[in-house]
């Protein structure tokens, strides 16, 4: 096994799920248990200003050896999504010839109907799940091929390098990932989250993002004596739904395209709550969507006056196009890195977020690059081997590239 390898399978040992329930930072104690493994492992290696502070935030520097060279960061997050990820078993499919990969020892697949990615891996070594955990390539494999770039670099020091941070976060599948970053610490001048999936993804735009609740409250009376007294509160939240657009919904939409997404419901006759997400690349767009929900709440309150209905809207994170636009420079480093990799960048927006978004916000720009993960939050997550270490060789380009650019 490569060096990548053996971190990638040790890293996902730990269960690191986040957990939005929990107010605390990092909201789950597996992330602080990693991170302290993570914080060994880099104090190992002989880096410096190596902090690990009181909300799970990992931070680190490999000296340059080039002053003049920008300072760069590379980040990863150290939380894994909102699927079971306690006791990952990860699979290693040898050689894969192709067809269906049986996932542990129950009937679970991955199909090659269902994913038709699988025939771009014929004659590559996977790694899967067992069929009953998510992998946690999103973002443990993010972290490996970040610290076995760290590793090469001081293996050799010939390879010219400025200064190189290294910031791994916990928190990031809830949302929160930016929310304790030091960037007081973190002199980077831009940086890259290593979160991206399949070979050669390189992603500078990603969805503007709200979060939104509607809650109906209805009248709840016997139904026998119902008539013209029950108001339904499900009744109305059902009403609210399908005056959205059918269309606009993830499973019916791909590229640049928007949605509206129903995550969950709860509900009785006396009070229903809808959770939505929005989502739209466009800042007209996503105002009209928002816009949207008001107008739909309103035409209801109009029909049924005696229903108390209440929306509430939360921008959650902004498309980074517009901060990492000043300084496509970048995007082009990171470009000419795969190149120098050959791998085949493949530039395509994020139909979701990173931290990176967050932190284009606070001021420092932070494009996207892949970690090589398919099928991402859940069990038929997998990661080619040849992938990873691809990533591996494109960060070390992309540190190559960089000691050498010079601003005009």
């Amino acid at each position: 096994m490569s060096r990548v390898v053996d971190r990638f399978l040790h890293y996902v040992s730990f269960h690191t799920r986040s957990d939005a329930s929990q107010n605390s930072c990092p909201s789950s104690p597996g992330q602080l248990e990693f991170a302290r493994a993570l914080h060994a492992e880099l104090k190992a290696l002989g880096l410096a200003e190596v902090v690990l502070d009181d909300n799970g935030y990992l931070t680190a520097l490999l000296p340059g050896n080039q002053p003049q060279a920008p300072a760069i960061g590379l980040i990863a997050h150290m939380d894994t999504a909102d699927y079971e990820a306690r006791e990952v078993r990860p699979q290693l499919v040898e050689n894969y010839q192709g067809g269906d990969i049986c996932l542990g020892k129950g009937d679970e697949v991955l199909s090659l109907r269902q994913f038709r990615c699988l025939k771009h891996y014929l004659g590559q070594d996977l790694i899967t799940t067992d069929g009953t955990t998510l992998l946690g390539a999103d973002d443990k494999a993010g972290i490996a091929e970040i610290i076995t770039c760290v590793e090469t670099l001081l293996a050799h020091p010939e390879i010219p390098r400025g200064d190189l941070w290294l910031g791994f976060t916990p928190d990031e599948e809830i949302g929160r990932g930016a929310d304790h970053f030091p960037l007081d610490r973190f002199q980077a001048r831009w940086a890259y989250t290593v979160d991206g999936g399949p070979l050669g993804e390189l992603e500078y735009e990603n969805f503007n993002a709200a979060s939104a609740t509607v809650r109906f409250i209805g009248n709840n009376v016997h139904p026998g004596s119902a008539k013209d007294t029950l108001l339904n509160s499900q009744t109305l939240a059902a009403q609210f739904h399908t005056f959205l657009p059918a269309d606009e919904t993830p499973e019916c939409t791909e590229g640049y395209e928007g949605f509206f997404h129903l995550i969950s419901s709860q509900g009785t006759v006396e009070e229903t709550t809808l959770h939505y997400l929005i989502r739209d690349f466009d800042e007209a767009g996503f105002a009209a969507r928002k816009a949207l929900l008001e107008e739909r709440v309103t035409e209801l309150r109009r029909r049924y006056h005696e229903a108390r209905i209440e929306l509430t809207i939360s921008d959650n994170y902004y498309n980074m196009k517009s901060q990492i636009a000043p300084h496509m420079h970048i995007v082009e480093l990171a470009r000419q890195a795969m190149i120098a990799a050959d791998v085949q960048p493949k530039i395509t927006p994020i139909r979701g977020g990173t931290d990176g978004a967050r932190l284009s916000f606070m001021g420092l720009p932070c494009p996207n690059l892949f970690t090589g993960g398919h099928n991402f939050h859940g069990k038929h997550e997998f990661i080619p081997v040849p992938s990873m270490e691809k990533a591996v060789q494109t960060l070390v380009e992309l540190v190559r590239l960089t000691a050498a650019w010079r601003q005009d």
